[in-house]
């Protein structure tokens, strides 16, 4: 996907008018959405930006539209994190590789500040792959965080993928 088909994708989040902010990408790989995100976010935001692979994080620049991001090597799921206090964590394509995403959640709510926000992108699926082991389907996300107590799960927008005949949506869940 391209960075402006990630953009167009997360636009409505509402972001943009919260003023700094500090976030996760949690699974970034290239950081196709760290800089759709930062194109989104307030100057002076900052973004850490956690993938294992390092040749990806190496493509991620430092700063984009004034607003700093920091990489990190790491698995996000192991939850030792060397950042706190988020304002919002995105997961663009990687909550599927939760196989527990529910006691994920809660225990990030501990790294983050009040309220707690979540961007979400996803595969509109249940059909289970080696790419997309734990598939989230729209439905079941509402689910999902409704559960955990989440009162706003906004879609925000869907489109077609290229890898899969499922399509690829994006929500924001705030509690």
């Amino acid at each position: 996907m391209r960075q402006r088909d990630a953009t167009d994708l997360i636009a409505v989040s509402g972001v943009a008018t919260l003023g700094p902010m500090t976030w996760a990408d949690l699974g970034c790989g290239t950081g196709t959405f760290t800089l759709a995100l930062a194109g989104l976010l307030a100057a002076g935001s900052v973004i850490h930006a956690m993938d294992q692979d390092a040749s990806a994080l190496r493509k991620i620049p430092s700063a984009h539209d004034d607003v700093h991001i920091t990489t990190h090597r790491g698995d996000f799921t192991s939850l030792v994190w060397p950042f706190a206090n988020l304002d919002g964590i995105l997961l663009a394509n990687s909550l599927h590789y939760l196989e527990d995403p529910a006691t994920f959640i809660r225990q990030c709510e501990a790294r983050m500040t009040s309220p707690h926000r979540f961007l979400i992108v996803e595969y509109d699926t249940d059909e289970a792959s080696r790419w997309v082991p734990h598939p989230l389907s729209h439905a079941r996300l509402l689910d999902l965080f409704g559960a955990a107590g989440y009162s706003s799960i906004r879609t925000l927008g869907a489109r077609p993928s290229v890898y899969r005949r499922a399509a690829l949506y994006a929500a924001l869940a705030t509690r």
